[in-house]
């Protein structure tokens, strides 16, 4: 049981990682590419973002509840692997019901984000808006990666 548990926290990891690297490095850039507007490749992104967002938390209380039955003690909540996934799920839900909330109430103000002038108050707010989402997401994508290193190295450094 304890082997399948451990798997269950590679997958749970693995899959909120890949989805974030997924969107931000092919889905975003090629909907920007590919859409005709920048409204709907924004639409398409942001929609895309919700989704990651929710299955990134549930991917991480997964992980999280994994290691708790695993390990049948909250202290190995405490280790820095799991502070690690922790830090992605606060991270992750600052993003979403935040930052991306109020990002989405600004593009429905505007209307057209494309079509707002370059001096509009409402779009440097959107603009500010969007550098703290990719901070966040970077930040989930960084503290993914320690959490796969910490994860292995527990296991390097288990006795036999």
């Amino acid at each position: 049981m304890s082997t399948f548990l451990r798997v269950i926290e590679f997958l749970g990891l693995s899959l909120w990682l890949g989805s974030d690297v997924f969107l931000s490095f092919v889905v975003a850039p090629g909907a920007f590419r590919i859409l005709g507007s920048r409204d709907q490749a924004g639409a398409m992104v942001g929609y895309s973002l919700n989704l990651m967002h929710v299955g990134g938390i549930v991917c991480g209380l997964v992980v999280v509840l994994a290691r708790l039955l695993r390990t049948k003690t909250f202290a190995s909540l405490a280790t820095p692997a799991a502070l690690c996934v922790v830090l992605m799920i606060v991270l992750t839900v600052i993003s979403q019901f935040t930052v991306s909330a109020k990002m989405a109430a600004l593009r429905a103000q505007m209307g057209s984000i494309q079509a707002t002038s370059a001096d509009s108050p409402l779009l440097a707010e959107f603009t500010r808006l969007h550098a703290i989402s990719v901070s966040l997401e970077s930040g989930v994508l960084l503290a993914g990666i320690a959490a796969i290193y910490l994860m292995v190295r527990e296991l390097a450094l288990r006795p036999s």
